[in-house]
């Protein structure tokens, strides 16, 4: 294996790692003071100015939409390289770039199975950063965990699809600029398990499409928002099919497996952040008549949060690098892992990092409790940890025992 990257991504590389420290990471507070004043005055999913700029910066840079290999000319191992960096800002850098999610995914599969009109009126205007979308999937009355159980209804009305549904976690939807949504639900429950499901595009102001609520995570309200959401005999035309109907499940797996690589690849930046973070601190503060860096317990925090964070590392590139050689399909097993696993060790690193802060950690002086509550999400966005651990089970029993008749 090969982990090199190109010449194209060491100069994408360079460029962005300057434009962190250059751009991102001097935004950083001026987000969060724009964020306040935006929540003070009531508006609190409105973008902060700061992002408007930065987003101006990246794409005056060239540093714009690296995610999706046919526009950017990068691997998924090249591309998963970049998103680590951006990682070290999870608020700010990937938007910056266009490179964020929900959007990201909602791209990749409008690049994949849009009709020349759907990439025209959504692709088109998100490549280009002018709208953002929400992924509609899970819902609140069943065990989402298991795709099988979607329960929204999409029926069928002449030439039109009638919706009806609960969703919850459709992040981005209460962002203003939010204008679309990938929705999943069954367009026929009589189908054969995997082909009762569809995806189709809601636009935000459709009649029946109701915001319930914005949820909290730990307590944080994100600036995009993640919704709770009711769908009430919602219309939309037919050609607001993604792909084909009953390839609803066939969508979603190609829309997760890059996405995947992304999302560990940024909570390794989160963990390498955290772990900067606690050197420093360790390194600064005194305790017990030294720096806490003499410590042994603080030595081996630090050192197990290095060996950690390398293992992991070097799991996701090798998953990248399957997906570039091969295709997801042959990294089943290294997708599954790399959701569970990544997450894990940017919650060890960053929870080892609040311990050696102490109080200051679990305070909104330091960035770590907002990291924490970001990487523990992780173990639940897009399938919990057990859904995973199950499918790894699964190919490691049939290497054994062959596949299961029933």
């Amino acid at each position: 294996m090969d982990f090199s990257l190109s010449p194209q991504a060491e100069d994408y590389l360079s460029r962005l790692q300057d434009f962190m420290a250059a751009h991102v990471v001097p935004a950083e507070p001026v987000y969060e003071q724009q964020r306040e004043a935006a929540i003070a005055a009531g508006r609190p999913h409105d973008l902060p100015a700061v992002v408007e700029e930065l987003k101006a910066a990246a794409q005056a840079a060239g540093l714009w939409n690296l995610f999706l290999p046919d526009v950017s000319g990068l691997s998924t191992l090249d591309y998963a390289v970049l998103a680590e960096v951006t990682g070290r800002s999870p608020a700010i850098a990937p938007e910056a770039l266009n490179c964020g999610a929900p959007d990201t995914g909602n791209m990749e599969i409008l690049h994949m199975f849009g009709t020349p009109e759907q990439k025209e009126q959504w692709l088109e205007p998100l490549l280009a950063g002018k709208i953002r979308s929400a992924f509609s999937m899970t819902e609140p009355d069943v065990a989402s965990s298991d795709a099988r159980n979607i329960s929204t209804s999409i029926v069928r009305d002449g030439d039109e699809y009638v919706i009806n549904g609960r969703k919850w976690w459709t992040s981005g939807a209460l962002d203003p600029r939010c204008a679309v949504f990938v929705l999943m639900g069954k367009t026929d429950p009589a189908a054969s398990t995997y082909r009762q499901q569809s995806m189709v595009l809601v636009p935000r102001d459709t009649p029946g499409v109701e915001i319930v609520r914005d949820l909290s995570v730990f307590g944080y309200h994100d600036q995009h928002g993640h919704a709770e959401m009711r769908f009430t005999d919602v219309r939309v035309p037919v050609t607001n099919l993604l792909g084909r109907e009953g390839g609803g499940f066939e969508i979603a797996q190609a829309r997760l497996g890059p996405g995947r690589v992304h999302h560990c690849m940024r909570a390794i930046g989160m963990a390498e952040l955290a772990l900067e973070l606690m050197v420093r601190r360790a390194t600064e503060r005194e305790a017990f008549g030294g720096p806490l860096a003499l410590q042994g317990v603080v030595q081996q925090q630090i050192a197990e949060s290095r060996m950690e964070i390398e293992q992991v590392r070097l799991l996701v590139l090798k998953t990248a690098w399957l997906i570039d050689k091969k295709g997801a399909s042959a990294a089943r097993t290294e997708i599954a892992a790399i959701k569970v696993v990544a997450p894990r060790v940017a919650c060890a690193v960053i929870d080892r990092a609040i311990q050696v802060h102490g109080g200051g950690g679990v305070s909104g002086d330091f960035p770590l409790a907002r990291l924490y509550a970001g990487a523990r999400t992780l173990r639940l966005a897009d399938g919990p940890d057990e859904v995973h651990i199950r499918s790894v089970a699964r190919e490691e029993l049939h290497k054994v025992a062959g596949p299961r008749t029933s």
